[in-house]
């Protein structure tokens, strides 16, 4: 009886003790309640009950942005998504300073990616998209850097312009977009559709 006990107990110290973590993880380890170090990659030690690992990957994230209204600065009603590629630098800050570094970079990108387009005019971001990328890559990362966050990146993927009930400031912008009118009490039902990955504008007719 006494071995089996023992072999258990062996066997609990080995599952809680032990851990492997890949190349591109770090654990962070605490003791009591209070950070103590940074580990691995490898084969890490702790103490049973009184250690506490939090892993974290150091691999790229890439987040897509969901699609958000945005009224620019010449107030045209549009929708904006866009991508940002970030990864951790500092384990520790990534788990001390933020409860969940990827849902706070994500709600801090969707409200910069509003602000940063609705400084814009339209033209500008139609024909100025890596000025745009630019600012909001700079500004993303001086927000995440005390998470010990590095944003290497920020893509913006579509502009969607609804055009019922066009404004007429745009009139002056005809040479970027071609406007579809479809005749009766619809009025402007058509919507363009600016996407850089086709590399083309289109008019999508309803």
């Amino acid at each position: 009886m006494f071995y089996i006990v023992a072999a258990v107990l062996v066997l609990f110290f080995l599952a809680s003790a032990v851990k492997i973590l890949r190349e591109y993880e770090r654990g962070v380890v605490f003791r009591l309640g209070r950070v103590i170090k940074t580990k691995g990659p490898g084969l890490i030690i702790l103490i049973p009950i009184i250690d506490k690992m939090v892993k974290v990957s150091l691999r790229l994230v890439t987040m897509d942005v969901p699609s958000q209204d945005v009224i620019t600065k010449d107030n045209v009603s549009v929708k904006v998504d866009a991508v940002v590629y970030f990864r951790v630098m500092e384990p520790n800050k990534a788990t001390i300073e933020v409860e969940n570094y990827i849902f706070a970079t994500s709600q801090l990108a969707q409200t910069t990616l509003r602000s940063v387009c609705g400084q814009a005019e339209l033209d500008e971001l139609l024909s100025e998209r890596d000025q745009i990328n630019t600012r909001l890559q700079n500004i993303l990362d001086q927000h995440t850097d005390p998470w010990g966050i590095k944003v290497t990146a920020v893509e913006v993927k579509r502009i969607d312009l609804p055009l019922g009930g066009f404004p007429h400031p745009l009139e002056h912008q005809g040479d970027l977009v071609n406007l579809g009118y479809a005749g009766g009490s619809g009025g402007f039902r058509s919507c363009v559709r600016f996407d850089r990955q086709a590399g083309a504008r289109e008019i999508l007719q309803k």
